[in-house]
């Protein structure tokens, strides 16, 4: 029997999970995260529960499909970052190129009803947060040669983990990005009047 190329065995799992993901994320847009079983999101996706399950711990995974791949990057972007760039501009540079594209998504809005609307996921996203926070704390403190409880590195992992909630609503969300990494990199300095951080002034454009 001709051996199957591990690359072409990864891009079937990658596929199948990604397939899995889209059809439970669908279902719950459409029915309400409550009304939707293992078993519909499985045969929408055209798998067994039992394949469903050697890609998905649980329910609530199931929306937060990517979870541990984002927490991966994070941790990349500190620990990772090219020699000379620092902590904060490798955590801009993540932030910029992966966050914004996910602001940018159609279904945005949607999602983040379903996940407010629905406390099973709140919680678990909550647990998401702060499982994050810890591991990117613990790289920012590994980097500075500090404890993995250093203050600042914590509060750091904290402040950049908040930017997406932040900056969401914003019309201009890079400009608020890079407004948020100023502050961050230089401290906090009183806003000027008629001008917040993040927010172009007002045309007076007729």
């Amino acid at each position: 029997m001709t051996a199957v190329p591990a690359g072409r065995r990864e891009r079937k799992k990658t596929a199948t999970r990604q397939a899995i993901a889209d059809a439970a994320l669908r279902l719950f847009l459409q029915r309400g995260y409550d009304a939707v079983s293992i078993r519909e999101i499985a045969d929408a996706a055209d798998v067994s529960t039992t394949t469903l399950f050697k890609h998905f711990t649980g329910k609530e995974a199931l929306v937060f499909d990517d979870d541990q791949g984002r927490e991966s990057a994070l941790v990349a972007a500190v620990r990772d970052r090219p020699a000379g760039q620092s902590i904060l501009d490798g955590l801009r540079l993540h932030i910029l190129d992966t966050w914004l594209p996910i602001a940018a998504h159609p279904q945005r809005r949607q999602f983040t009803e379903l996940v407010d609307s629905t406390p099973a996921l709140r919680a678990y996203a909550e647990r998401m947060w702060t499982r994050h926070t810890d591991s990117l704390a613990a790289a920012i403190a590994d980097e500075s040669g500090v404890a993995h409880d250093d203050l600042a590195c914590v509060a750091l992992a904290r402040f950049v983990l908040e930017i997406p909630s932040l900056t969401g609503a914003r019309g201009d969300r890079r400009a608020a990005v890079e407004a948020i990494f100023g502050i961050l990199a230089r401290g906090w300095q009183p806003p000027k009047a008629g001008k917040a951080a993040g927010n172009p002034p007002p045309s007076t454009a007729s």
